[in-house]
């Protein structure tokens, strides 16, 4: 058995094009006394080691710089260990922290992930990204990964019809929720046509469809229940982790029946080639796992909120599918229906529906930007002021606090699906 883990304060920098006046450690740092001055108890004694998260020592042009972060925080001599899985780096770091807690290793434990973009020019950061892929076979012919993306959708289009204009209203939604983040790094109220006329980067896929390269950190201190009741008035709790993998090589990777959720049955997939390059494998197994460990049986009525890798427009539309907000074909018209879109917000859009399962409230890597190594904390620390009912506390305006919030879930996503962890957070 293992023991509850529980989350008990986050922080985060604004995260922005460039941050020239810190360097990493400052960032942690920044991130760090945000989180400390929310938990005025806990004490910097009763931290037990730090795990930390950044994708690319390339950026930095710095080896080793988990330890120095670890020791500019003052956690020497207590264990740190670095932890990196490409685009999944922030939420991997979350659920090493809490293995540290579960495991009785730890009883508190500060989860902190930063990156340095801007240190490189944007042609020079997207091969750095690019040599998250297989460089001796898909990098040598296939080059950035806007190119997999698109050549994804383009096959998620030609099977199940899906438009650019769906792709189009994830990009309005998450820029327009972004507009009452002051975090965020591109707010903006956009239309169709301004999402479409776009620099087109890969076809389909234009700059607003694709996130940008970012500075920032972000940070949690999660903690044993015995700590989280003596430091803490509004703890929250993992109740459910899953990490799913595939084949790096997307020609490798095997073809299968879909894996199935509670709520779903083999009849609603008759005759699918699964997963094709449509869908995330390692996206379904890691939903699955996180949802049977929380005792989640359908997430469209059990989760009130979810935060998830959109470093494409494309791929929030995907992972609706992975997650099961949607089957499996259905995440285009999802993105238009409006069910994933906040209530009382003008997006200017003709909605068909009403928000069911809000996505990326926050604004998503699409909006905050996306410092590799913090995007899956910044996730964790929205999550958690969502279930702790302090997004207007926090960002001076709570336009976007789902409402009586008791459980939302978190994905970070590596690559084109290689590694990818959803964890559950729940209000006790």
């Amino acid at each position: 058995m293992t023991r509850p883990v529980y989350v008990i304060a986050g922080g985060i920098t604004k995260f922005a094009k460039a941050h020239p006046e810190m360097d990493f450690r400052l960032m942690c740092k920044v991130a760090f006394d945000y989180a400390m001055n929310d938990v005025p108890r806990l004490t910097r004694d009763m931290i037990d080691g730090s795990s930390l998260s950044y994708f690319s020592d390339h950026f930095t042009r710095q080896l080793m710089a988990g330890i120095m972060v670890h020791d500019y925080l003052g956690l020497c001599p207590k264990p740190s260990r670095r932890i990196e899985g490409g685009g999944a780096t922030g939420g991997l770091n979350i659920q090493n922290g809490f293995q540290e807690i579960a495991s009785g290793r730890m009883d508190c434990c500060l989860a902190v992930g930063f990156e340095t973009m801007s240190r490189v020019t944007t042609w020079k950061g997207n091969e750095f990204i690019a040599l998250a892929s297989d460089t001796n076979f898909d990098f040598p012919v296939g080059g950035f990964y806007s190119g997999y993306y698109a050549m994804m959708v383009q096959r998620h289009m030609h099977e199940f019809g899906t438009t650019v204009e769906q792709l189009a209203h994830v990009s309005i939604k998450n820029h327009r929720n972004a507009m009452f983040n002051p975090y965020a790094q591109f707010p903006a109220r956009l239309t169709v046509d301004d999402v479409r006329s776009s620099e087109m980067v890969a076809t389909p896929l234009t700059m607003l469809d694709i996130c940008t390269m970012s500075d920032g950190a972000a940070c949690l201190i999660l903690a044993s229940e015995e700590v989280a009741q003596k430091v803490c008035d509004n703890p929250v709790r993992i109740t459910g982790i899953g990490t799913g993998t595939d084949a790096m090589r997307m020609s490798d990777r095997p073809h299968d029946d879909v894996p199935l959720l509670a709520h779903e049955s083999a009849t609603d997939y008759p005759g699918m080639r699964y997963p094709g390059v449509h869908s995330f494998r390692g996206g379904r197994m890691a939903s699955k796992w996180a949802y049977d460990m929380a005792g989640i049986g359908d997430p469209r009525e059990d989760l009130d909120f979810v935060e998830l890798h959109d470093a494409y427009t494309s791929s929030e539309i995907q992972t609706y599918e992975d997650m099961g907000l949607c089957k499996y074909g259905e995440g285009g018209s999802y993105a238009a229906s409006g069910r994933a879109f906040m209530p009382g917000i003008d997006y200017g859009l003709d909605l068909a529906e009403q928000p069911t399962v809000p996505v990326n409230p926050s604004g998503g890597l699409l909006a905050c930007g996306h410092p590799v190594g913090a995007s899956g904390l910044m996730q964790g620390v929205f999550a958690l002021w969502q279930l702790q009912g302090t997004i207007g506390k926090h960002l001076g305006d709570d336009t976007i606090q789902v409402r009586d919030a008791r459980r939302g879930a978190i994905h970070s996503h590596a690559g084109t699906g290689t590694y990818i962890a959803v964890s559950v957070l729940e209000r006790p």
